[in-house]
This record gives structure tokens, sequence and C-alpha cells, in this order.
């Protein structure tokens, strides 16, 4: 299922004679992107910073990590910001989280981090913005991006430099990117959530709220434009008290099946607008079909219009709880990347896809398996640069440690039989049927060695529910994008790369231009046919921001 190209960018749009309308009519402190590095005017100094929020308490802030105002303007001094505008923003950031971290919590680096370098990352590298980029700070913000798992400490002072280095550049990243006027100072404080909130008071104050911080989304964010659109539906659907629990049921239930199931599942399907009319009879007719078919493309099945207990479980799912999960992913998507330059490669871990891109148009889609639950599938972004043909597995210490060993204590001829030899302390699996890695891999080097790769295990590819790996990503047709990528080098023709891809010793190709690869992490957007998607939320991330961003729905 294809998802919306603006699920990729960020596209900003603005006519000139808007632009003059808006200037006149909203205050320009509110509107207009200063120079951030320009001196401060003393007259405008206090309209430029939002007042310390004292009433935000270690119980109900978003952070579970608190610093010392002391620490950030020792900060300042050291960046010699002193008297320049991004100071105040510096402190109006702060200010309004009641000087919460916003890109550090107790278990390491927060979501939000991981998306912005995302952003950061590629505009330094590919479009080659020099007004962000800052070798030092990079240095020391890849050196914890890089980190699987870590614990800092508050008053650590390389946690906090590289804490304070976040916001920094964060602010120049918005004020490079973003035409003047719509990215205002308050919403760039609210980028990273402040506060847990009650959802339905959050999805009210989205919809309800006059000249609300917010506004801008809509004109430079269409996907997230997109979403909003569906949270009226389902802020309607709580506030009514959602829908009723459909009982299982024995086996599964088709057209022109009867059952007293069928008009509780026909009522579910014309509440989230899958189904028209309201019919209520207890046969399993056309209309019907259509609508599962609906439901089951839009989470994630195959859309073949049976009804199991796996789809009436999805249909069980509370409605405040999806009304949650649109709140999340709206938030994620305040980090889109900006508009592509060339191609692209995205991989969005709960939809088990990978979509290719040039600039704004989509290329192909790609069936993928991910890792599994304890095998995560990390979330960052690289450049994919080489191709390796019969490619050799080196196999992780953890899986020689946890799998391989005892494995040979149990038989020893497991190496021969797996096609495996020890080198060094090492062990490798062989190019040839059999290995691990398939035929090909492709590899865009990051710290936590994942790659794409094909895979002799072909079948995992037609379950709906696709984390099966060590962590890598295994691609269904690695030889159509071998084929893609080494589509303008004429030395690679089609019957040269299926010879590559079965032979008994290792190439390697070094491609030419890097393809930006971005890892992501969405569990509910709007596709390009305009239909919403929910996806399971395969690693707990959902789970996890909404302990942190929610108070409990009160009893309707």
């Amino acid at each position: 299922m294809k998802i919306n190209i603006l699920y990729l960018t960020a596209l900003i749009i603005l006519i000139t004679s808007c632009k003059n309308e808006e200037k006149d009519t909203i205050p320009s402190d509110e509107t207009v992107m200063e120079d951030v590095d320009a001196p401060v005017e003393k007259s405008k100094k206090s309209k430029k910073i939002t007042d310390r929020d004292y009433s935000i308490t270690k119980s109900e802030a978003y952070n579970d990590m608190f610093l010392d105002s002391i620490a950030m303007e020792q900060y300042i001094v050291n960046r010699k910001l002193q008297g320049k505008k991004i100071a105040q923003r510096i402190r109006s950031f702060y200010n309004a989280r009641n000087y919460q971290y916003a890109w550090f919590s107790g278990s390491g680096l927060t979501e939000q981090t991981r998306f912005f370098w995302n952003q950061y990352d590629y505009a330094v590298t590919h479009l080659k913005d020099t007004t962000i980029a800052n070798s030092e700070f990079y240095k020391q913000a890849e050196s914890y991006l890089n980190m699987e798992q870590m614990k800092p400490g508050s008053n650590d002072p390389i946690v906090l430099n590289t804490e304070f280095g976040f916001t920094e550049h964060f602010i120049r990243y918005i004020n490079s990117t973003y035409e003047k006027g719509f990215v205002k100072r308050k919403e760039q404080e609210k980028f990273i959530p402040i506060r847990k909130t009650d959802p339905l008071i959050m999805a009210d104050s989205l919809l309800t709220k006059k000249h609300k911080d917010d506004r801008y989304y809509e004109d430079v964010n269409e996907m997230y434009g997109s979403l909003k659109k569906n949270l009226q539906l389902y802020y309607d659907l709580v506030k009514s008290g959602g829908w009723n629990n459909i009982p299982s049921i024995k086996g599964s239930l088709k057209k022109g099946d009867v059952s007293p199931a069928i008009p509780l599942i026909k009522k579910r399907l014309q509440l989230t607008l899958d189904m028209p009319g309201a019919d209520t009879s207890s046969l399993y007719n056309d209309t019907l079909e259509l609508a599962v078919k609906k439901f089951q493309r839009r989470h994630g099945y195959k859309d073949d219009g049976v009804i199991g207990n796996e789809t009436i479980k999805e249909m069980n799912i509370p409605a405040s709880k999806r009304l949650m999960q649109i709140l999340i992913n709206m938030d994620r998507m305040r980090w889109l990347p900006q508009k592509p330059a060339g191609n692209l490669i995205i991989v969005n871990i709960p939809e088990f896809m990978l979509h290719v891109y040039d600039g704004s148009k989509i290329l192909f889609d790609m069936v993928v398996v991910v890792g599994k639950v304890g095998n995560n599938t990390m979330m960052f972004n690289g450049d994919l640069n080489q191709i390796y043909f019969s490619p050799y597995w080196n196999v992780p210490a953890s899986i020689i440690k946890n799998e391989i060993l005892p494995a040979m204590k149990r038989d020893p001829g497991y190496l021969a039989r797996k096609n495996m030899e020890q080198i060094g302390n090492g062990i490798r699996q062989k190019p040839g049927p059999g290995n691990a890695l398939g035929k090909v891999k492709f590899i865009f080097p990051n710290s936590f060695n994942m790659y794409f790769h094909d895979t002799p295990s072909k079948s995992l590819f037609e379950r709906d529910k696709r984390a099966f790996s060590h962590g890598c990503i295994r691609l269904s047709d690695p030889q159509k994008m071998a084929e893609w990528l080494l589509r303008n080098e004429s030395e690679w023709n089609k019957e040269k790369i299926i010879s590559a891809m079965n032979q008994k010793a290792e190439k390697g190709v070094r491609l030419k231009q890097a393809v930006p690869v971005f890892i992501i992490y969405y569990t509910a957007w709007v596709d390009d046919k305009g239909q919403l998607n929910f996806r399971d939320d395969v690693y707990q991330h959902d789970a996890d921001l909404v302990k942190k961003m929610f108070t409990e729905i009160p009893s309707l």
C-alpha cells in the first residue's frame, strides 16, 4: 500500500499576496522568521521569550529529565551567542518546557531526536545546506545516535552540551528551511511535546482553537493536514462512547453467510465510514464484502473479504486508542524531511514496506521483512553506496554466541553443513545456496550493522505481519533493487546482474551516486488513495509515547 508522497515531503507554498495579507493581520513578531544570528533589539527583547512555565511538574512533564538553566547560559557563552536572537530562542525554548530535556530522556535519545537527525543530516549531506553545518556538533551527535542503548546522566556535561547543540541546530534548521512566518517561535517550542494532556483536550484544541500555533501545518504539510481531517471523526466517536466490542466467532464468515455477529460488524464499519448506509441485517452481502476488504486494506491485511477473529480483533481496538494513534503520528509528521532532491528510499517499519522515490514521484514499492521484537530494526538514515553480489555473511557476535556456538556443541559438523567457516575469532557463511543473505546485499554504512539483503526464506513475504529478521531488512525483490540502482551504469545490464548474483565468489560494486535511505516508524497515515491507514505498534514505540504524552481519558 503506497503512502502519500507528502509522507516524505514538507511542501512550502506561499503566494506573495497571501504573505502580504498575513503581515497586515498577524503581529510581525509572530509571523516573521528573523535572522537568528542578528543582534537582539532591546525594544523587542521581552516579546521574543516565552515566560517560564513553572506549572509543569515532574509528574506531568513529557520528559523525565530536567536541567539547570545555568548550564544553558554557559553553553550560550561558550558558543558566543550572547546578545544574538538565537540565544533568546534557546532560552524561550527551555522556558516553555520548564527546563525539561528535549532530546535526551532517562532511557536515551528521544524518538524526536532521531526524526530531527534525519532532517538535519539530509539537509547538510544531500541538500548541501552549509548555513547549518557544524562538524564538531555533527560528530558529537553521531556518537550518541550510533548507540543502540544508553543511560544519560542529567548533569553529564557532554550530554548537556549535546542537548543544547540539538536545540541550537534545530532552531537554525527551521530558520534555514521554512519560509518566513510559517514556523513561529511558539510553534518551534511545541515540536517536542511539553506535558501530558488529555487526548480529547489535545484533539479539541487542534480542531477548534482560533489562530492556533499549529495552523501552518495545513499550509506546508499536506500529510499532516490529511491525517488531521480524520481527527474530527475519531474525536466525535470517542466523545460519543466509541463502538461496541464484537464477540469472537467460530471459524470465519464470508459472503452469503448469516450470523448474529454480522449486524454488529456492519454497525462497526459504518461508524468508521468503511460501509455506507444503515443496513443491520444478518446477511453477509456484497456491500459488506466491499467494506470488509476496504477495512482489511486499511489495516495491512490481505483483502480477501473473509472475516476471522484476527479481523474482529482489529475492529475491537478502542476508538480512544485510534484517536491517540492519530495524535501521535500527527506529532511525528512534524518531522517530515524537506522536499527531496533526486532519489530517496523510505522504509516504514510498521507497514513492512519499502518505497522508492525520484524527487516527489514514487517509482515502486517493495514488501520487506523487518527485525523481530528483541532485534528491532533501528530508526535512522544512511546512504546506500555499495552492493555485494553473492555475499559472505559475516555472522554478528550475538548470533555466534546465542545460536551458532550452542549448535556446534550439539553437532560438530554444523559449520560444514551450513557452508560456514571460521575466520580468526569470527564465523562467516560462504556465498551460495542457503546463504542467510541470499544472493545480494545493499550497504548503507552505519554503526548498527544494518543493511538490505536477499533471503532464501521467501515464504515470510506472504504474511501480513513481517517482523522476523535479526534486525536487517530483507527485500522481496532484491534483483529489481539492484537493477534500479545500477540502471545508469552501462556495464551492469540485467544479464550481468543475474550472473553476479549466482557466483561462488563475492563481488562488490560501489555506486557512483549514493542514495539516501530513511528508516521511519508511522503507525497511522493517509495513503495516496485518501484512505486512513493503521498498523500495529510493532516495537511498542506508540505505547511508550502514550505514557509520556497523554493523561488517561476520563470515563465517558
